[in-house]
């Protein structure tokens, strides 16, 4: 089974679009090029972001924009921007029911699903926009530096 991007991807495109602001066009296909994906995706991702909130867009200008500050963002309005009500674990509901174990998982991971996804939905909503942004320009600034020390 194929595990989606669709989060990650717009927590890039919120970054980039934060981090990149002024500096140069923040078209869908400028964009496209550092997550390494097709521009329709990205706008398609776009489209959900700016239908909750979190960004401003304006047709046929390559301008989008915040809709709030990186510190009002929490990832958790992210996830819920793109993924909607999709569950973060899923259930196999076949399987054998006959079986001690098949006929018992199902509510079985329900019970501990349930408070793993209250948990790590509660996590997401603690980490906003801003904590991300900080950790890469960091990062960055580290991956600089080393180059530097290495090429004297």
């Amino acid at each position: 089974m194929k595990i989606s991007t669709r989060f990650s991807d717009a927590i890039h495109i919120l970054a980039f679009i934060h981090i990149y602001k002024e500096q140069i066009p923040l078209s869908s296909e400028t964009i496209a090029g550092s997550i390494e994906t097709s521009p329709v995706m990205v706008r398609k991702l776009m489209g959900e972001l700016r239908r909750a909130g979190l960004i401003e867009t304006t047709h046929g200008t390559p301008d989008p924009k915040l809709a709030k500050t990186t510190d009002q963002i929490s990832l958790l309005d992210v996830y819920l921007a793109v993924e909607k009500d999709k569950p973060l674990f899923q259930i196999d509901y076949k399987t054998n029911p006959d079986c001690i174990v098949g006929g018992n998982i199902q509510e079985t991971l329900k019970e501990y699903y349930n408070q793993a996804e209250v948990a790590a939905k509660a996590k997401l909503n603690s980490i906003k926009l801003s904590d991300v942004i900080d950790t890469i320009l960091v990062k960055q600034k580290e991956k600089e530096a080393f180059k530097r020390q290495t090429e004297q």
